[in-house]
């Protein structure tokens, strides 16, 4: 099954035919040919494309697909000389703060220089909370050095749709209907919430939280709530409310429920995607699946110690009264600021455009526009063999520079088309982006009408 992520809830199943899939998966991966070969002919591989598990095929990842193979050719192309309608390539598929000009956080650098170089303790320069969080970090390690940690693998989820009508809200009876669907085919066993959201940048209200929790009580499924955006909330009226916080508040049978929360440095003001830091807290898991977890844990290799250290410095910020304090918080409300300017001026250009629709923008760092493809448009897709939005985006590719990702890379309702981009360019290169978006949709319908 396809890895969706448009409702930012997903079911992660358990497939019924788990041996007719192993022996499948047998097959593919260890198939051996019994046919005599010449010792004098070519050795052929042992694994070849057509040997392949079918499943390890299907896998689609649009986020880093043909479209940013794609941009990373013509980055080429560009440094060697080659003239086209545009100097650049504006990468608006990902959500790489640093990348787009977002300056690190200095406070957070300072720790990890440190950890990584302690004799820098000796230095006035730095803080004295720096390198009071850097000490007590190297305390932890082994040998007063950078050391161990931990990692984690995201599931398989069967899609469902949010309603795009309603600033992407969510359907209790749409769950229903994608839960009772699946049942045939596979044995549901947790929920997956993605708050606030991607790729449609939607803040669960609470109401909506709540609601998950008892369909989850009802389902005997677990929750993932993945909540690494927490901090990334802009739209009037909207807040973000953690799943524990929530169960907890709700009171028995709710708050024994099994949950797993997710971290990381990689979103929310601090944009670290570099250092692949983060953390899982469980609730209300068995002892024993504890212990198995953990088994599982120490059994794969570590994330980088340097993310680690980020992640604490995230968790346990300056404090008022620290050296680090002002500078810190004024460096955060910054980009926090700019974040929610950002996300007004995107979904407002693109309401301002024939033919594109965005709901606002009520937190993460993407917008999530529908676009209106006329037939032709569709029919030149389909003789390419694309999905029409994912030739809108290779056309706004090649026309303007601009990489952002097609809708059908997400999941979306049958018959309808969008894109995703990031916000996080700055102001002046993002109003351009959008304008250029503006111009290359108006003469995209004109040549397809």
């Amino acid at each position: 099954m396809a890895a969706h992520r448009l409702g930012n809830l997903g079911f992660m199943a358990a497939n019924l035919t788990d041996k007719t899939q192993l022996a499948m998966s047998a097959k593919h991966l260890c198939a051996i040919k019994t046919d005599q070969v010449n010792k004098s002919q070519t050795r052929s591989k042992v694994l070849s494309i057509d040997e392949m598990n079918p499943h390890v095929k299907n896998i689609e990842y649009a986020v880093r697909g043909p479209i940013v193979i794609r941009a990373g050719e013509l980055e080429k192309e560009l440094k060697q000389g080659a003239k086209k309608k545009f100097n650049s390539i504006l990468r608006a598929n990902i959500g790489d703060c640093h990348a787009t000009g977002q300056e690190p956080l200095i406070f957070l650098r300072q720790v990890l220089a440190l950890c990584l170089y302690p004799e820098l303790m000796k230095d006035p320069s730095f803080p004295d909370d720096a390198k009071q969080r850097a000490s007590r970090f190297l305390a932890a390690c082994g040998g007063n050095s950078i050391g161990k940690g931990f990692s984690l693998n995201y599931p398989f989820h069967i899609s469902y749709y949010l309603d795009e009508s309603s600033n992407w809200s969510l359907s209790l009876d749409e769950l229903k209907r994608s839960i009772s669907e699946a049942r045939p085919h596979c044995k549901p066993k947790a929920i997956c919430v993605i708050n606030p959201g991607n790729p449609t940048g939607q803040v669960l209200t609470r109401k909506n939280i709540e609601d998950i929790i008892k369909f989850a009580h009802e389902e005997n499924l677990f929750i993932m709530a993945d909540e690494v955006y927490q901090h990334n909330v802009y739209a009037e009226g909207s807040e973000f409310h953690s799943f524990k916080k929530v169960l907890m508040e709700m009171g028995a049978p709710y708050n024994e429920m099994e949950l797993a929360s997710f971290m990381s440095t990689s979103k929310g003001y601090m944009g670290e995607c570099g250092l692949r830091g983060g953390y899982v807290e469980l609730v209300n898991l068995d002892p024993d699946v504890i212990v198995q977890f953990k088994k599982a844990l120490s059994a794969k290799l570590c994330s980088a110690v340097t993310g680690q250290a980020a992640m604490n410095v995230i968790v346990n910020p300056p404090k008022p009264g620290e050296p680090s304090f002002e500078l810190f918080e004024k460096q955060k409300n910054t980009v926090l600021g700019q974040l929610k300017e950002k996300g007004k001026m995107t979904s407002d250009m693109f309401n301002s455009i024939d033919g594109i629709s965005c709901n606002p923008v009520q937190g993460a760092m993407y917008a999530f526009p529908k676009i209106e493809l006329p037939k032709k448009a569709v029919e030149a897709a389909q003789a390419k063999g694309l999905a029409a939005d994912a030739f809108y985006c290779f056309n706004l590719l090649e026309e303007t520079g601009m990489c952002v990702v097609p809708g059908s890379g997400f999941g979306q309702k049958e018959g309808t088309w969008h894109f995703r981009t990031t916000i996080l360019p700055p102001l002046e290169q993002l109003g351009e982006m959008l304008s250029g978006i503006g111009e290359f949709h108006s003469k995209f319908l004109d040549k397809y009408s």
